[in-house]
């Protein structure tokens, strides 16, 4: 009876709930996941702000600003540290390396990490206003964790330029300089 409902089923070319089981017995499902091929993009996806930008309600009791010394108005002073800081720390090595050819390689060193991080405080900033973490979240977590990435390889390349070379000033110093290197004069021969 059951081949007999089967032939009637392909014959009017649907089939029954009963075929679709007997067929899906024979197929092998130990360890297989049906894959799809459209990608699943609910975690990447903005999340919607509440309504009229409230949390919570009128009876909720007010939650206290934790304070965190690395982010909010320290963050701003900090800012402003490494902005005061950059401006003698830039004047003082390229004059030396300017006028009389000395190289101050602490203050070169100094200078480096102080642009450094001068530029990750400032970007951090972009990134906290322009991709706020309650809209964007994993977008935002995203963009923090490139940010210190680069920020890491970017003190290794201070590192770098500090110990392989004579520091950044005297790499600025070299693009103004001719390579004397193929003169004549100063050969044996």
């Amino acid at each position: 009876m059951l081949k007999r409902c089967f032939e009637s089923n392909l014959r009017s070319g649907t089939r029954s709930v009963l075929t679709r089981a007997k067929l899906s017995q024979h197929r092998p499902s130990i360890g297989l996941r049906p894959m799809s091929l459209k990608p699943n993009f609910s975690k990447l996806k903005i999340v919607p702000p509440p309504p009229g930008g409230v949390e919570g309600g009128v009876n909720d009791p007010l939650k206290p600003v934790e304070i965190d010394y690395f982010h909010g108005s320290y963050h701003w002073d900090y800012e402003r540290i490494t902005a005061v800081m950059l401006v003698p720390l830039t004047l003082v090595p390229m004059y030396g390396a300017l006028s009389s050819g000395t190289l101050y390689p602490l203050l070169d060193a100094m200078l480096c990490s102080v642009l450094l991080i001068h530029s990750q405080l400032g970007i951090t900033s972009c990134i906290i206003d322009y991709i706020p973490k309650r809209k964007f979240g994993i977008w935002h977590k995203l963009a923090m964790g490139m940010l210190y990435t680069g920020s890491a390889v970017g003190l290794y390349g201070v590192y770098e330029l500090e110990t392989s070379n004579n520091g950044l000033v005297d790499l600025i110093g070299r693009l103004w300089k001719e390579d004397e290197s193929g003169l004549t004069i100063f050969s044996r021969f």
